[in-house]
């Protein structure tokens, strides 16, 4: 009993090491791949996969958060006479919060998924194998331009969907539920700073670089069999997910704490 203990304890170190020599690889290719021209069809093909087929989602996603944040919260609001700064919860919560988070969850069960099960199937087939077998690096080749990729575009999506998010609770909250419009983005921009906007897009930078290389690693490292890329996919998606969770929860500590040292005045009054 002991000894299987110690054995799974090894045996998880052991994919701890490999999936950090995997990262390190995958980022000096990944700059590498940045200074050679030859490899910018490939990211550019993988730009238009994951960046552009994702926009529809991504929009969807964020106008339907921004309109449940209205409908939730009017009722509160309306209770104690504040419903005119409905707006600042509303895009406070989306372009801080619920549209880079879910932005990021809904990429990672569609683009990271794909991923996974792509280069899975590869594997499988000993395709990768190939491409190793005719001296061409494979994760320069397959992992670097995905992982650019989602890297340039996730802070993108990001926008969109935070755009979609404003634009779906100012629909719900002005046209549906008769709130002042002009009261209603008065209150948004002076609640609103440039800075909660930022912190939102930066977010996006960890969170597409994450999925990608969990999605990659998962992919290069599956059970052979369709049972074995499936199980990637579920893998990757799940560990994906609860990395975004722990990278949000981390870059808000350090975001937090850096607002209050570059501007302690106004982080007292908020």
């Amino acid at each position: 009993m002991i000894g299987t203990t110690i054995f799974k304890i090894g045996e998880e170190v052991g994919n701890i090491g490999q999936f950090g020599r995997f990262v390190w690889r995958s980022a000096v290719t990944g700059m590498q791949s940045i200074a050679k021209s030859d490899t910018y069809p490939l990211i550019w093909a993988q730009m238009l996969a994951i960046g552009v087929r994702s926009v529809p989602v991504i929009m969807i996603t964020g106008a339907f958060v921004g309109m449940t944040l209205a409908i939730q919260a009017y009722d509160q609001l309306a209770g104690m006479g504040l419903e005119e700064h409905l707006g600042v919860l509303i895009n406070i919560s989306v372009v801080k919060e619920l549209g880079p988070v879910l932005a990021a969850v809904m990429l990672a069960g569609r683009v990271g998924g794909a991923l996974t099960a792509e280069l899975g199937t590869m594997k499988v087939t000993e395709q990768i194998d190939a491409i190793e077998s005719m001296g061409t690096d494979p994760v320069k080749y397959l992992v670097a331009p995905r992982v650019l990729a989602c890297l340039l575009l996730t802070p993108v999506l990001i926008v969109y969907a935070d755009l979609l998010g404003i634009i779906g609770g100012w629909f719900i909250s002005v046209i549906h539920l008769h709130i002042n419009a002009r009261a209603y983005w008065s209150f948004s921009a002076y609640g609103v700073d440039l800075w909660d906007v930022a912190c939102g897009i930066i977010k996006g930078f960890f969170f597409g670089g994450a999925m990608a290389i969990i999605s990659c690693y998962k992919g290069f490292n599956c059970k052979e069999g369709a049972r074995g890329v499936g199980q990637a996919c579920t893998d990757a998606f799940v560990i994906s997910f609860i990395s975004i969770l722990v990278l949000d929860f981390a870059m808000v500590v350090i975001f937090k704490s850096l607002y209050s040292i570059f501007w302690p005045l106004r982080s007292l009054v908020g």
